[in-house]
């Protein structure tokens, strides 16, 4: 059974400036609850083909894992891991609604394996809840810090 989780929110900032924060991994563990910390494999700046090791904490369990973006732009990034039970695609798109609003929408996708098939059902309902309070969190810090 694939899990298959898409959360957005509206940001009182411009696409770009939600981009280039959101976009950035050495960010994640300030707005994502969940992410511990994140190390670059490959040199920055973020593209196609950047290497990046998240360590994360989700139902009870540490979770280290290597995501490799396959696509960077303006409106969208991509990035991917493939090892592991639990292979994940996770996307975020910047959508500009106007010059001083932003919709971002944050999609996980995978197809787990093993006991992740069984327990699917109950890894989306948590992925559901923990995008939901990150995407409110980063729309927090990014308003919050329009002074």
């Amino acid at each position: 059974m694939a899990v298959d989780v898409q959360t957005e929110t509206v940001i009182a900032r411009p696409r770009d400036q939600v981009a280039a924060y959101a976009g950035d991994p050495d960010n994640a563990p300030e707005w994502y609850e969940n992410i511990a910390s994140v190390r670059w494999r490959t040199e920055p700046p973020l593209r196609a083909g950047s290497q990046l090791d998240f360590v994360a904490r989700f139902l009870g369990r540490t979770l280290a894992y290597t995501y490799r973006v396959v696509e960077y732009g303006p409106e969208r990034m991509v990035m991917r891991t493939e090892q592991g039970p639990f292979p994940m695609e996770t996307t975020y798109t910047w959508e500009e609604l106007d010059a001083n609003r932003t919709r971002m929408t944050l999609r996980n996708h995978g197809e787990p394996s093993g006991f992740g098939k069984v327990a699917a059902p109950v890894m989306a309902a948590s992925m559901r809840r923990a995008n939901a309070k990150d995407l409110a969190r980063l729309k927090q810090v990014l308003e919050a810090d329009q002074g």
